[in-house]
């Protein structure tokens, strides 16, 4: 059961003596809870808003289980500090907050020292700090802790830490809660394992979670796994200070060129989301070049440069971050000034996240979503990478069964044809139902019985699919859009804002600058990814019948290669993803294609300290391509066309022994390994080629890498024929 009202009419239904339990100085809570948010801002005539006391009386006098959805820049974080610096003056142990972004820790350690709280973290980033933090903690110095909920699968946090944090919590907050929830934007397994957490509290011990980011479903969701008598308060989601709008432009040529002519003129400083790492990084460096102060923020980004970056955004010292989600949640600048999204978010949820950074402590902020036409095909795989498969699933199983103990990831890599990212995320997915477990040197099974919930993944993934729908509709809606957004959030309170483009006209200007037009166009022309060359066989491929190990030898290796663009990149990466689309013809290489690869080896050469054209000792004496089953004509043309471009001669192509490479892309390092070995060979013919240029370079072309197997098992059997250096070279690269 759960007491869910709206924050404008929670004090009616909170306790009926608003002074509440009297302290030492005989003042009651709420004097008590005034005292102490002035002294946390600073202000000797600060009021709580709306639902923050009644909130805050429910954990301090009443120990009970809350949850406050409120939208960003509420206060939700006063919440948490004045209850337990109540509760620390009742003799309460430290609070305990579940955060889940090492920015979002930053800044609420910050938060918290600028207010006299004592309050510490143990995070991936801070372990030189953990023995003080555990100091600190016994001497009872801290009055918060931060941990991420990675923390709480750690088995020495679990084992060590863990028991007595429990023992001695006075508060649990859980922090961007709707990461609880399957149905939430940004679920995470190990956030399930709060659930747990909550159960091993004793009853006295009060829990709160916050969110500004959820409808009624994760609502209810987040209820449920709070336990019995939850408080739910709930306010109106719309911001005063956004000004929404949405601008169609035809393709990315047009938006990048909106960027260019108008970036200038938006107000203050901001951020330009994107929804993939290599569109951020093409989009800042096309900014940066035409004096822009912007920096790429991606999941590739350092770690040291992402703090960075931030704070360089807090200071004003950067016009913009052109970023991914991976600047999200939590990132707190209250005169952030703008946000712009190339490309839409897959949910009203997310978005209304990410635009939720603007305009927190201003009076106006703008907010402008420029859609793009590949925006769907993006969505979709996201939203299928998260979902466990359930024969994924059994094989994880069997392999930890059968291995009898605890297996590393690297170790399960060469048993289960998954790749890192999504086999961990499995493996979270198995641990927080119970069937693995992780312990010192890997993972083991627990022998308990799993079952694959078909119909829940089912309903998960029909409602990302609504919730696609749903960013259509706001992008084509003639309505306000600040009110479809909320409504669609199921704020009981939506209702037309005045101001976004819809309510008010069009606020911003559409049109493009030649010159922008111009140079964006030259950004999206750009060719030529650097192909790094592997460097190490994988483990265990002898479990696969596959018998290397340990480096590749220099002897047997390929030179650094180049790919003439990413399938996500912005440019190129278009007219990849359609030769390369499920049922694409196979057609022999357009010539502006052709045409940009002869441009790439030009610079490549040029890169190496040779001279244009490959003139000189490192020109490549002969071209092989590597056989493709699927499109033969596009490899075979593109060899042919270099070779007459460029007069070198073309050998023809390897010879498939076996059938070929086996597999798809997708498959984990190990498996994709062992499905090339062997099965890619020098023939007679081409072998007596070879030895007529022994020693010499060889280019090697292929239409599409994703492992780099292909081309390093090709790249072998030329160097073992006699070839010298090889130098790959491949059409487009995935991911």
């Amino acid at each position: 059961m759960s007491d869910s009202t709206p924050a404008a009419t929670a004090a009616a239904t909170a306790h009926a003596t608003a002074d509440g339990a009297a302290g030492p100085a005989g003042k009651g809570t709420r004097e008590q809870a005034q005292d102490v948010l002035r002294e946390l801002v600073g202000h000797p005539e600060a009021e709580f808003h709306d639902g923050q006391f009644e909130a805050i009386e429910a954990l301090v006098d009443g120990g009970r289980r809350a949850l406050v959805v409120q939208r960003t820049g509420w206060g939700k974080s006063a919440v948490y500090f004045v209850a337990s610096l109540l509760l620390r003056r009742r003799g309460a142990g430290p609070t305990l907050i579940v955060s889940p972004l090492l920015a979002l820790m930053r800044d609420q350690v910050a938060a918290a020292a600028r207010a006299g709280v004592r309050a510490v973290a143990i995070n991936s980033a801070n372990q030189l700090d953990w023995n003080t933090v555990r100091e600190q903690l016994a001497a009872d110095e801290v009055d918060v802790l931060l941990v991420s909920p990675e923390r709480l699968t750690n088995p020495a946090f679990r084992e060590n830490q863990l028991p007595e944090l429990i023992r001695r919590t006075g508060l649990l907050v859980i922090d961007e809660a709707h990461c609880i929830s399957d149905w939430g934007h940004d679920f995470r397994p190990d956030y399930r394992r709060i659930a747990d957490l909550i159960t091993q509290l004793p009853d006295t011990v009060p829990v709160l979670a916050t969110t500004a980011t959820a409808n009624s479903r994760v609502v209810h969701d987040i209820e449920e796994q709070l336990g019995k008598g939850v408080l739910t308060i709930r306010g109106a989601l719309g911001r005063e200070s956004l000004r929404l709008g949405v601008l169609n432009l035809p393709d990315s040529r047009e938006r990048l060129g909106w960027l260019l002519t108008h970036l200038a003129d938006l107000p203050g400083s901001g951020i330009i989301y994107t929804l993939t790492v290599s569109a951020a990084e093409d989009t800042a460096r096309l900014l940066a070049e035409a004096g822009h102060e912007v920096l790429a923020y991606t999941g590739r980004t350092d770690p040291a440069d992402r703090e960075r970056a931030e704070q360089l955004l807090k200071d004003n010292q950067v016009k913009a971050l052109v970023a991914t989600s991976a600047l999200g949640m939590g990132f707190d600048k209250p005169d952030l000034g703008f946000v712009v999204h190339l490309g839409a978010p897959s949910s009203p949820v997310a978005y209304y996240q990410q635009v939720g950074r603007a305009g927190r402590g201003a009076a106006n902020a703008d907010v402008l979503l420029l859609p793009g036409s590949e925006d769907r095909d993006i969505w979709q795989y996201f939203a299928t990478a998260s979902m466990p498969s359930e024969e994924k699933a059994a094989a994880v199983l069997t392999a930890l069964a059968e291995a009898g103990g605890a297996v590393s990831t690297v170790a399960l890599e060469a048993r289960v044809d998954l790749r890192r990212t999504p086999l961990e995320l499995l493996l979270k997915v198995l641990a927080v139902d119970g069937a693995v477990e992780r312990v010192g040197g890997g993972w083991r099974s627990t022998g308990r019985p799993w079952h694959y919930d078909a119909e829940r993944y089912g309903r998960i993934a029909e409602a990302r699919v609504d919730e696609q729908d749903s960013m259509v509709i706001y992008q084509d809606t003639a309505g306000c859009r600040m009110e479809y957004i909320t409504s669609v959030l199921d704020d009981e309170t939506a209702h037309a804002c005045g101001r976004c483009d819809n309510c008010a006209g069009r606020w911003f200007p559409a049109d493009i600058a030649a010159k922008a037009a111009d140079a964006a166009s030259q950004t999206l022309r750009r060719a030529g990814v650097v192909l790094e060359p592997r460097l190490q066989w994988p483990s265990g491929m002898d479990r696969l019948g596959v018998g290397v190990k340990g480096k590749i030898k220099p002897e047997e290796s390929v030179a650094s290669g180049r790919v003439l663009a990413r399938l996500t990149d912005l440019g190129w990466g278009g007219s990849l993803r359609e030769a390369f689309a499920a049922g694409a013809p196979d057609r022999t290489v357009d010539p502006g294609m052709l045409q940009a690869c002869v441009q790439v080896l030009r610079e490549w050469g040029a890169a190496d300290g040779r001279s244009p054209g490959w003139s000189g000792a490192g020109r490549p004496a002969a071209i092989v391509s590597v056989p493709s089953r699927s499109k033969p004509k596009l490899v075979d043309s593109l060899a042919r066309g270099i070779s007459g471009i460029g007069r070198i001669p073309y050998l023809g192509q390897l010879q498939l022994e076996h059938g070929g490479p086996t597999g798809g892309r997708g498959g984990n390092s190990a498996y994709r390994l062992a499905g090339v070995w062997d099965r890619l060979v020098v023939g007679p013919e081409l072998g007596a080629a070879l030895a007529g240029i022994e020693g010499q370079s060889v280019m090697l072309i292929d239409d599409l890498t994703d492992s780099r197997w292909t081309v390093t098992v090709a790249g072998r059997a030329l160097r073992l024929a006699g070839a010298g250096s090889v130098l790959p070279l491949v059409l487009g690269q995935a991911g």
